[in-house]
């Protein structure tokens, strides 16, 4: 897909902060935004854009494992060390989560380039997607007093995000500013509406405020980014409402601090499945790495009132997917700022980049159809998965960001295709 696309012409209004200020501050009105408080458009270039940030998808283990692919072939281009800012979404939440917890084991040489992250990265996150989590987590959730997300949660505390030393790693343990990439992962705030960022600094929602807790686990942020509707959600968070900072942008305070108390969180796509608006306001540079499902054309759509319904949704999550796509992208060739898109739906042929590590065809596309659950997948799936997000990475920057740069290789040759 490169930077090939259109624009909107009636751009959606968002909770993004003017050029040059913290991504995270909300805006100054409530109900009504500032007339530059669009998505991405309208996000000039400015003195103040510095960085290179990357976004990680949504989409199940499809997503981690694509994702996974993506951060590959940075990693070998020297470019994984000098992310600023990695945001995240649901299944590519647990991959950014392995790469947080375990940042400090990472072994860079002189060229950028961690020569350990298949063992320090890859290995966990492939072992943690040969089982499945879903169905197990939800006929748990049936068991009075237990809940899916929770039970989602301890998985990924026990298993997936352990420091070092066998500790659950905690927002605090995220990497600090100047020692690694500013993390965020996104969930939705149910209660709001809005989109809701667990960091290292701690919660944000813009119309909620901030509080600073870094001892929430690593793992809560996975299950919240991750909890996908109805089955999986809500992760259920107290908070003491007195410790938030910033004036809430809901009106009725006794209403705001109900909701600080009791947070409702479902997953980051339902909100923004790809996870760009902390990077479009501030980084000179975007990479997104998108395994979002692709919407499926259907010439005979069931026509009872359940099907309707589930049609309608599709169609709305679609546009909303769609429309964030092409602002981005419009953005990219108003040289707002640089960067470009990848997608597990990209054809790679599309690249102007020669040779491609790959030619499209029928198992290309077939990667695109695979479930989005959080269901195990065999070893060869997980390769072809992890090949063709680094494929794509590597055809995506080769044309639209450094031309200069050589092909790379496959990270598993015995499943390319």
């Amino acid at each position: 897909m490169g930077t090939r696309a259109g624009t909107m012409s009636e751009p959606e209004k968002s909770d993004l902060p003017p050029p040059g200020t913290n991504p995270d501050s909300p805006p100054d009105t409530e109900g009504a935004l500032p007339s530059g408080e669009i998505l991405g458009a309208g996000a000039e270039r400015s003195a103040s854009r510095e960085g290179t940030g990357l976004a990680l998808s949504g989409g199940g283990f499809r997503a981690s494992l694509f994702g996974l692919g993506s951060l590959w072939r940075l990693n070998e281009l020297g470019w994984l060390r000098s992310l600023e800012r990695i945001t995240s979404v649901s299944g590519g939440s647990l991959t950014a989560g392995v790469l947080a917890a375990r940042w400090r084991e990472l072994d860079f040489d002189a060229s950028g380039c961690a020569v350990n992250f298949p063992e320090v990265i890859a290995r966990p996150l492939r072992e943690f997607c040969a089982r499945t989590l879903d169905w197990k987590a939800i006929l748990c959730g049936l068991i009075p007093f237990v809940s899916a997300a929770g039970v989602a949660r301890h998985a990924y505390e026990r298993r997936l995000v352990r420091l070092p030393d066998g500790a659950v790693a905690r927002l605090g343990d995220l990497p600090a500013a100047g020692t690694g990439p500013d993390f965020i992962f996104y969930a939705t705030c149910l209660q709001t509406g809005s989109s809701f960022r667990f960091s290292r600094e701690g919660l944000y929602d813009w119309k909620l405020g901030r509080l600073h807790r870094t001892d929430i686990t690593l793992g809560t942020a996975l299950a919240a980014s991750a909890a996908f509707p109805p089955f999986l959600s809500p992760l259920r968070l107290t908070t003491d409402p007195r410790k938030w900072v910033e004036r809430p942008k809901i009106r009725d305070l006794e209403h705001a601090q109900r909701i600080r108390a009791r947070l409702l969180l479902g997953d980051g796509g339902i909100y923004d499945n790809m996870g760009v608006e902390a990077l479009w306001r501030t980084m000179e540079r975007v990479l997104v790495s998108d395994a979002g499902a692709p919407f499926t054309y259907l010439a005979s759509p069931w026509t009872n009132w359940a099907s309707q319904l589930g049609r309608v949704r599709d169609i709305l999550i679609e546009q909303t997917r769609a429309l964030r796509r092409r602002m981005l992208i419009g953005d990219l060739q108003e040289n707002r700022y640089t960067g470009v898109y990848w997608g597990i739906h990209t054809q790679i042929g599309e690249y102007s980049a020669t040779p491609p590590l790959c030619v499209d065809g029928t198992v290309t596309r077939s990667l695109a159809t695979i479930s989005t659950r959080l269901e195990a997948l065999d070893p060869r799936t997980q390769e072809r998965l992890i090949n063709w997000g680094y494929a794509l990475a590597d055809a995506a920057i080769r044309s639209h960001v450094d031309t200069s740069i050589s092909r790379g290789r496959f990270p598993y040759p015995a499943n390319a295709f």
